[in-house]
């Protein structure tokens, strides 16, 4: 080992002070040496034990390497060693003393006995444990290892102080900011090591965190938009449409600051630091079985929840709200607005009219729904009868005994041309007509009265044809009045 170099026996704890030549000869065997770099202050090694002797424990820091631990920090209460020749530990490197390179166990916190250890724990970068003594002007008097100390009201936690922490009386590791006037002006920090810890979170947190992991938490605070909880070192949004499947619940209803929850994560957004969580992900989706809870036609029960113009919303469970449209409200008589006939709380009976699961919409009616009369449509060709409904100035509206309404186009009432219909034909008048056109899709019928006149000719002409040819009188005069017949009938086409 290469403190053989320096003397014969490297675990004497009684060795002279080395001179100027001979701490230059460490430094160039530290750097010689097989470790490949030199341990920085503060850096923490994992090294086994190679010896102990007096009140040092010698650990093997690689190659020919070696550091010494104070003995005091690895003896329990009894008295009695913890650790034995050949146990790892790890340590803190704190400084080169006597050409020794010394080292700390408390991770938690440096063991300082005297002002040169703290001094010695500022300059290495590592922590004391200090108790918070009392309040003073500014801040509070820490005790560190007998040591007064002071720690801004600022640098006690990461957020700003107050009476109930209750700081008094506890013991937390500190960093140390300031080491002035010989270890009378002592100034700590709680808040520089939380911060760090905080850090190191974060960055495990982010490799380890993932869109669709469920995770604990503990609520931070509470606000109308959502809940902010602490997932071990970073803040995660609950937002309050993802905190149950029923929108009437708010935050304050079902949560609690302190309270911890699992939750489930649906959006990472590392370059904002934005995590939005649901505790609504984590709960079946009543929609997945609305159908068969609620099949059209049926007569479930519900409370209106909301009011607008349009109509009312009826929460038949939480999650399920389903829509009774204002038509759908007024039992036949006309409203202006659902607040007439319904209040919000309001306990109601309805019918369900419809289902949309994929959209998550449910129709719903105050009253049973009403099958729809089937229309019967007459057939094409067909002779009807009816009135005279409407008088338009592109045809007449035809009320027929089937109650239907169809169309008598202009060019369809075997009149003249600019003919008034308006005051030949006036509502309440009785027409004969026959079927042209009907469109069943959209329930409508085309008339025509014209051609009830053209086959009324028709049928006068061929009923004269059949009693001519059973006739036994002159051929001639009925053939004039045959000939006459069919002139009247032309002219009817004419005029059509």
């Amino acid at each position: 080992m290469f403190t053989e170099n320096i003397e014969n026996n490297p675990h004497d704890t009684g060795r002279k002070e080395l001179t100027g030549a001979q701490e230059e000869d460490f430094a160039a065997m530290l750097d010689k040496s097989s470790m490949g770099q030199r341990l920085t202050p503060g850096q923490k090694v994992r090294a086994k034990v190679v010896s102990i002797s007096g009140d040092l424990v010698y650990i093997d820091l690689g190659g020919k390497s070696e550091g010494i631990v104070d003995l005091a920090e690895l003896i329990d209460e009894e008295g009695a060693y913890r650790v034995r020749e050949g146990d790892e530990i790890e340590a803190f490197f704190v400084t080169v003393q006597d050409g020794l390179m010394k080292l700390t166990t408390r991770i938690g916190g440096y063991s300082a006995v005297t002002l040169n250890s703290i001094r010695d724990a500022h300059e290495a970068g590592i922590p004391v444990n200090g108790e918070v003594k009392r309040e003073l002007k500014g801040g509070f008097e820490v005790s560190v290892s007998g040591v007064r100390c002071f720690c801004p009201f600022s640098h006690i936690d990461m957020r700003r102080a107050n009476e109930e922490e209750g700081y008094l009386g506890r013991t937390f590791p500190f960093m140390i900011l300031e080491y002035r006037e010989e270890g009378k002006k002592i100034v700590l920090s709680r808040r520089v090591l939380l911060e760090q810890e905080k850090e190191e979170r974060i960055k495990k947190l982010k490799e380890s965190l993932a869109v669709g992991m469920d995770v604990t938490a503990e609520v931070k605070s509470i606000q109308k938009f959502g809940v902010f909880v602490d997932l071990g070192g970073i803040d995660g949004l609950i937002p309050a449409s993802e905190l149950s499947w029923d929108r009437s619940v708010t935050p304050g209803d079902i949560l609690s600051v302190r309270q911890t929850i699992t939750v489930r994560i649906i959006s990472l957004d590392w370059e904002k630091n934005r995590i939005t969580l649901s505790m609504k992900a984590m709960q079946p989706d009543p929609w997945s079985s609305v159908a068969e809870k609620y099949p059209a036609d049926s007569r479930v029960s519900g409370t209106i929840v909301r009011l607008a113009p349009f109509g009312a919303f009826v929460r038949l469970e939480p999650g399920i709200e389903g829509l009774v449209h204002i038509s759908n409200l007024g039992a036949g008589r006309r409203i202006n607005h659902p607040k007439e006939v319904v209040g919000e709380g309001q306990w109601v009976e309805v019918y369900v009219l419809s289902v949309d699961q994929q959209n998550r919409k449910l129709s719903l009616s105050m009253q049973p729904k009403v099958e729809p009369v089937k229309v019967i449509l007459p057939a094409v060709g067909e002779i009807l009868d009816g009135v005279v409904e409407k008088v338009m100035p592109f045809g007449i509206f035809l009320k027929m005994n089937n109650g239907l309404t169809g169309l008598v186009p202009n060019q369809e009432m075997g009149t003249p041309s600019g003919t008034d219909h308006r005051s030949m034909f006036a509502p309440g008048t009785e027409l004969q007509v026959l079927v042209i056109e009907v469109d069943t899709a959209e329930n409508k019928v085309r008339l025509s009265r014209k051609a009830v006149l053209e086959k009324t000719a028709q049928d006068e002409y061929n009923q004269y044809r059949e009693t001519l040819q059973n006739s036994n009188g002159s051929s001639g005069s009925f053939g004039s009045l045959g000939e006459i017949l069919k002139a009247k009938l032309e002219e009817n086409k004419n005029q059509g």
